[in-house]
């Protein structure tokens, strides 16, 4: 367990901060699961890991074969798709508020205590 250390600016206690400071990259928080670069192959990895969606897949590629096709093949593909896009809008509304309360987090005002 590592405890995070705050010292004031003021100059006094610059040695310490040099040496302290080498254990913390920031101060910034950073909650979001997605960039913008890593959003859909992360959110298709998390969807696929799902037993309910590997279902839907089975069931896809199954189709394409003509001796076990049931339905047509693209109606198969129809609630896989519509599920992996409402999981995909529901995960990134939810990244994005996680990214706008970072953001009030990180640039809101803060008291330093200096005796």
């Amino acid at each position: 367990n590592k405890w995070r250390i705050v010292f004031p600016s003021n100059g006094r206690q610059w040695e310490d901060w040099k040496q302290t400071s080498t254990f913390y990259s920031g101060n910034r928080i950073q909650t979001t699961k997605y960039t913008w670069f890593t959003f859909l192959p992360q959110c298709l990895f998390e969807q696929f890991h799902r037993l309910g969606n590997l279902y839907f897949v089975f069931l896809v590629v199954l189709n394409w074969f003509p001796q076990v096709e049931a339905f047509h093949r693209e109606i198969t593909m129809l609630p896989l798709i519509v599920v992996l896009l409402a999981s995909m809008i529901k995960d990134a509304i939810e990244n994005y508020r996680k990214y706008r309360f970072d953001k009030m987090i990180n640039f809101s005002k803060t008291s330093v205590y200096d005796k």
